[in-house]
């Protein structure tokens, strides 16, 4: 071997080298980095999207079967026949009772129920839709009415949380003596409830 030949040779090697981490790179940590934001994407639409919708605004449309199974979150609103401070006593207690955590920066309150992955919201029905942290005492309006929401699952066989969500639902309606609503805002039944679980 002369002397010109092990420089080349090494060259050769360092561009091989440099084409194989080059192909791990992009085989391994890019479809990771593509997960991690189609992740962000998926939960950026939900965390932006104000949860709760005035009661008295009428859909435009009525949604079809099709849109009813492809339902990105499912509503219930429950409004309050007599809001005062005695029905905020009894809503702190109920959200006590099912170990609620208040989320400061969405001001809503979470409920874990089966699936801690995919909580059930409670947050005020009326806008702007935020709740003040009952469990800390903190002063407000009286609240008229609460919606409970929450992700359907992506398979049918992982629905335990529907069936929580629902029970709460039927029991935030018999507490609070109030008028339970569906996403459309027309009076909930049990096809409603049936339909939520599937």
């Amino acid at each position: 071997m002369n002397d010109t030949s092990l420089p080349v040779l090494l060259a050769f090697a360092s561009l091989i080298l440099g084409m194989l981490a080059t192909a791990i790179f992009v085989y391994i940590v890019l479809p990771r980095r593509r997960r991690a934001k189609e992740k962000a994407a998926a939960a950026a639409p939900m965390a932006l999207k104000p949860s709760p919708i005035e009661p008295a605004q009428a859909p435009e449309t009525p949604p079809t079967p099709k849109q009813t199974k492809k339902v990105t979150q499912h509503s219930l609103f429950v409004i309050f026949s007599q809001p005062d401070d005695t029905t905020d006593e009894r809503l702190t207690e109920w959200l006590r009772s099912k170990n609620a955590r208040f989320d400061a920066i969405k001001k809503v309150f979470l409920i874990d129920g089966q699936q801690a992955s995919n909580p059930i919201t409670v947050a005020n029905a009326f806008p702007p839709g935020e709740m003040p942290d009952l469990l800390r005492g903190e002063s407000h309006e009286p609240i008229r009415g609460v919606s409970l929401l929450v992700k359907p699952p992506l398979r049918k066989r992982r629905n335990q949380q529907m069936h929580v969500y629902v029970e709460l639902a039927k029991e935030m309606n018999e507490t609070f003596s109030g008028d339970m609503l569906d996403a459309d805002r027309k009076p909930a039944s049990e096809s409603t409830y049936a339909q939520i679980i599937g």
